[in-house]
């Protein structure tokens, strides 16, 4: 039944216009594209959530990248982030490729699901707050649907912060590798991993699959 439920909302996400200055500006990207996709049909809709609808493992993103996600209608799919989500949810057995490069490219989530604090590409990666507010009431929706999650995992302090505001839990401090325990969930935080971070060194592929593998104990534990 749940499973069901996640997609009636998921279909109602894709038609949300409650942010005019997100639907004109991902309408706008979709028309004008870039060089290199300027042969492609672009998504431009809000983005639904996607995974394995009994999930243990809840992936919070920040937002769909303009010519990532906004580009092939699926979450961290057609990118450098999703590759290298797609890569270390692969190698601790949550995904079962380790590459995300199109919506119909075969790959599935094992017991993982993937959402975002704003499900359209914001400009410059960044919200308003108002735009955030209006988001924040699919994924409350989702964590009720979502009753199997055990360990979510933020990727950045806004898709920490947006969880947080979700469950209501104040106080709790973001930084790689934070570990907090909220409402009998773990809750790990992590860098996103964007350019800006792994071309910097900010973020290195050992610290990145290190949180996958403890999110992975944490859940095998449990059973």
């Amino acid at each position: 039944m749940n499973t069901e439920k996640l997609r009636k909302l998921n279909a109602q996400i894709t038609k949300c216009e409650l942010c005019p200055r997100l639907a004109q500006y991902i309408r706008q990207v979709g028309q004008d594209k870039v060089r290199r996709f300027a042969n492609e049909q672009y998504w431009a809709r809000p983005l639904p959530s996607w995974g394995d609808p009994n999930a243990r493992l809840l992936i919070v993103g920040l937002a769909p990248a303009a010519h990532g996600g906004n580009r092939t209608g699926r979450m961290f799919t057609g990118d450098s982030s999703g590759d290298w989500l797609a890569r270390a949810m692969h190698e601790t057995g949550f995904a079962s490729m380790p590459t995300s490069r199109s919506r119909d490219d075969g790959l599935v989530l094992k017991d993982a699901y993937i959402t975002a604090a704003v499900r359209c590409a914001p400009p410059d990666n960044k919200p308003l707050p108002s735009e955030l507010r209006n988001c924040s009431q699919y994924l409350i929706s989702e964590l009720k649907l979502l009753d199997k999650v055990r360990v979510v995992l933020a990727l950045g302090k806004i898709g920490f912060d947006a969880y947080c505001r979700a469950v209501g839990a104040k106080g709790l401090s973001f930084g790689h590798g934070a570990r907090h325990q909220v409402d009998g969930k773990t809750l790990l935080a992590s860098y996103h991993p964007s350019r800006q971070n792994t071309n910097t060194g900010k973020l290195t592929w050992p610290m990145w699959l290190r949180i996958f593998k403890t999110a992975s104990a944490i859940i095998e534990k449990q059973r």
